[in-house]
């Protein structure tokens, strides 16, 4: 065997022998710690949020006036309004027929006529009585001195005395004649002021400035009287809606809430505002009415469908997305992320609106948590927290 042959094993064995604590040194050092989760976070900021309430009702008439004929058995022969029309009060809506009327007023003129004829003739009658009376009263008073002197009979006296009686009894006669009279003209009159009465109530009017929403009444009816109505006029146009809405949302509303209101078909919501809250639920469905005005110029139509957004509370407060905030049951929680560590932190929740959510109680201003709760992350986690501005860089 060759030396070369020999070193060769020499040379391999050497070198398996220094490489041995270089691989031992190796396995020796440590390995680096893993790096912490990266997790989305939000600053927890004031807002100003609102909390309101969606109901459903109708389109109804603030007040709905009906209008119908104060007398009956006339015919309508005009029509002057028709539904869609704004009226003010006191225009002429409809007239009926009034020959009969007219007729009615020409007799009565008449009869006034010979009544006051009657009238100057019982005063003429006065007149005539009066001065026989006192022609006979001083006669009789000749007489009874005539006979005091006795120089007049006794009949001739008596017939003086019954002169007297008689010129006062026509004299009352005419007196009583002109008192009647006088009571049957006030009696024509008043049938004149009722014949004329009923002749301005053939123009039926509106009696207040509104919208004529209905119109029932045609040329040639017969007006019934008062218990039809002819026109329905919403009074000075104004319609708002009415909901029912259950007795926990009731009990929240009041009069003077803000709201937006969204009539079927219209292209854009209507401000408004809670006129009305009633007083009373209904015992068999659990719900009470609510009417809302509406500041339009233009009104929705009435009976259609409208919806409505109330703002019942207003507050600035501090806020947080409400994915930061994990609800169960009754308990709610934010993850805080405080010196890259994580501490669930019970809250108490305020208002909700527009994807945020305010926090009562648990959270402080400024404070960061993690935008989307109950994710892979627990309480004493280590993470590395990314603010949501920069994760979207």
């Amino acid at each position: 065997m060759s030396l070369r042959g020999v070193l060769f094993p020499a040379t391999i064995a050497a070198a398996l022998v220094a490489a041995v604590p270089a691989a031992l040194a190796q396995t020796a050092q440590p390995k680096p710690a893993p790096a912490a989760p990266a997790v989305t976070v939000v600053r927890a900021a004031p807002a100003e949020l609102a909390e309101t309430v969606f109901v459903t009702g109708t389109v109804t008439p603030r007040d709905d006036v009906l209008v119908g004929p104060e007398i009956d058995g006339y015919r309508i022969v005009e029509l002057l309004a028709d539904e869609g029309d704004r009226v003010r009060a006191g225009q002429t809506l409809a007239r009926l027929s009034r020959e009969t009327l007219d007729i009615m007023l020409l007799q009565n003129a008449a009869s006034l006529a010979r009544i006051d004829a009657s009238i100057d003739q019982a005063k003429a009658q006065i007149a005539q009585s009066e001065a026989d009376l006192s022609f006979a009263t001083a006669t009789l008073g000749r007489s009874r001195q005539l006979d005091r002197s006795g120089f007049a009979s006794k009949e001739v006296l008596d017939q003086k005395v019954a002169t007297e009686n008689a010129a006062r009894a026509r004299l009352a006669a005419s007196k009583e004649g002109l008192a009647l009279a006088m009571a049957d003209r006030r009696q024509m009159e008043a049938q004149r002021k009722d014949t004329e009465l009923k002749i301005a109530r053939t123009e039926i009017r509106s009696p207040v400035d509104g919208v004529v929403s209905r119109r029932t009444a045609k040329v040639g009816m017969i007006a019934a009287g008062a218990q039809e109505a002819l026109f329905r006029i919403i009074r000075d146009g104004v319609v708002e809606v009415e909901a029912d809405v259950s007795e926990t949302i009731l009990a929240r509303l009041k009069a003077g809430q803000q709201a937006r209101i969204a009539p079927a078909g219209a292209d854009a919501t209507i401000a408004g505002s809670v006129r009305l809250v009633s007083p009373e639920i209904n015992r068999a469905t659990r719900l009470g009415r609510v009417r809302i005005a509406m500041d339009a110029a233009t009104m929705p139509a009435v009976g259609s469908f409208a919806r409505a957004t109330i703002e019942i509370a207003r507050k600035t407060q501090v806020a947080v997305p409400q994915s930061a905030v994990f609800v169960s049951g009754e308990r709610s929680e934010v993850q805080v992320v405080a010196n890259g560590v994580v501490e669930t932190r019970a809250v108490r929740l305020g208002i909700k609106a527009d994807g945020r959510i305010q926090i009562e109680s648990g959270l402080r201003e400024g404070e960061e948590v993690i935008a989307i709760a109950g994710t892979f992350v627990r309480n004493g986690d280590h993470v590395t927290p990314v603010s949501r501005t920069a994760a979207a860089n």
